[in-house]
């Protein structure tokens, strides 16, 4: 691959990882500003307004590697272990922080936090093998 191959395809990586971070930043402003003032008074929409944060990150993290792993040339063992590993970081990072907060964005400890962190790398690992099986099926 020449120099210029691969500083294009460095570009694709950070422009996929930028879209994915965007929608991570309007969708978490979208619900703070105007969904959960809104709904969240209610039991479970509050819950579920609560942990949306939690879950889009963990989600959205967690796809940040997708765009590398697509486009590189890794086996499949390798690209779910990678993938894998990662989902797991990000939601062990999102859980100590939710349990002992060391960047100020969780104040309080709360479980359904921790759940929609766990659900939201789960989520992810759905969407990368849904992807897998498309792709073994083309």
């Amino acid at each position: 691959m020449t120099t210029d191959n691969r500083f294009l395809q460095n570009r694709k990586y950070i422009a996929a990882n930028f879209v994915l971070f965007a929608v991570l930043f309007l969708s978490v402003s979208f619900n703070k500003t105007y969904i959960r003032p809104a709904y969240g008074h209610t039991a479970i929409v509050g819950v579920l307004t609560g942990s949306f944060s939690n879950f889009m990150a963990a989600w959205i993290i967690s796809l940040f590697p997708f765009a590398a792993i697509r486009a590189g040339r890794m086996s499949l063992k390798k690209a779910r272990l990678v993938f894998y590993g990662i989902s797991v970081l990000v939601f062990a990072a999102l859980a100590v922080e939710e349990i002992a907060p060391y960047t100020g964005a969780s104040s309080t400890f709360d479980v359904f936090d921790l759940m929609a962190s766990g659900f939201g790398s789960l989520a992810a690992i759905a969407v990368f093998e849904v992807f897998l099986k498309k792709r073994l099926l083309q």
